[in-house]
């Protein structure tokens, strides 16, 4: 029994660390890490397709505040008696590095928002959506690491050899802080590391979507929509194995139904998208004409950085 506690996973010691008065905070690294990769693997996705380098960045813009606030709103209305109620602090709606982001809120609101800006700039969605998706799904991977330092959206009890150590945190003046305080080396619980097995499958997902994509030469929006029948089939499984309080609807968990929903509906508009992939024109027309228009001595390859575009200045 021994051996098997010293192979357990360590919880870290604590997720908050200070420079004076200012906190950082392990969980929003790893957010901001996550959005770094998808920005730049979406980057080189999109431009090799032929689109705009430029449009990448506007994107950013408008998904990243959109997907925050989708997430966030996701997880305050699914798990609202964190907030309001007796003895609850309805301002701790707003502090999001504390944790709380619901994935389906912010692809939800962040789909909505890019389609928006697609529309006014006139430039075709579903080949963007196909770029981002292995990025997005990567960037996943990276923001449950997040939970890992918060010590929290873990699994059952376990005895298996790769248990999660939980351990008792307390703040400086001794209170259990289980999120901002820092350990007393007290294990609480030894629990199944599912905060790890969702990241490993989004890993598995993005480098399935890269190769799906050319192997069977996917576009039209149905590398996004294998990404969501990917994304919810780990996520049910790894739900199923979670022991945190959570919204239940008919006697299950919410995230439960809402993978079981997501990934059907995927599946059906997967099939039931447009076969084989856009040509360069079709990806972004515009953009491929001012390249088709520049002087026979520019260069005629789309560019992997804002600041080598003709169209707009560096930002």
């Amino acid at each position: 029994m021994q051996e098997m506690i010293l192979a357990n996973i360590p919880s870290p010691s604590q997720g908050v660390w200070h420079l004076g008065p200012i906190p950082v905070r392990a969980y929003a690294l790893c957010i901001i890490l996550g959005i770094l990769v998808a920005l730049w693997l979406t980057l080189r996705r999109y431009t090799a397709r032929g689109g705009n380098p430029d449009t990448v960045w506007d994107a950013a813009i408008v998904i990243i505040p959109a997907g925050i606030i989708g997430g966030r709103l996701y997880h305050v209305i699914t798990d609202h008696d964190r907030y309001f109620g007796e003895g609850r602090n309805p301002m701790d709606v707003f502090k999001v590095t504390n944790g709380g982001l619901g994935i389906w809120g912010a692809v939800a609101l962040g789909a909505v928002a890019l389609w928006v800006m697609f529309k006014v700039k006139k430039v075709p969605f579903a080949p963007f959506a196909d770029a981002v998706a292995p990025g997005l799904i990567l960037a996943q991977a990276i923001g449950r690491f997040g939970n890992w330092f918060n010590q929290e959206l873990y699994g059952r009890e376990t005895t298996v050899p790769w248990a999660l150590d939980i351990y008792y945190r307390v703040d400086e003046a001794g209170r259990y802080a289980p999120v901002t305080g820092h350990s007393t080396g007290e294990v609480i619980a030894s629990v199944h590391p599912t905060f790890l097995y969702e990241a490993l499958w989004n890993v598995a997902v993005c480098l399935f979507l890269i190769w799906a994509q050319k192997k069977w030469k996917l576009g039209h929006g149905r590398v996004f929509a294998l990404y969501v029948a990917g994304y919810t089939l780990g996520r049910f499984v790894v739900e199923n194995m979670r022991s945190d309080e959570a919204t239940h609807v008919f006697g299950l968990r919410i995230n439960v139904i809402v993978s079981v929903v997501c990934f059907v509906v995927a599946l059906v508009i997967f099939f039931r998208l447009r076969r084989g992939q856009e040509t360069s024109a079709e990806v972004d027309p515009h953009y491929q004409a001012e390249l088709a228009d520049a002087p026979s001595g520019a260069s005629q390859e789309p560019s992997a950085s804002p600041a080598s575009s003709p169209s707009k200045p560096e930002r």
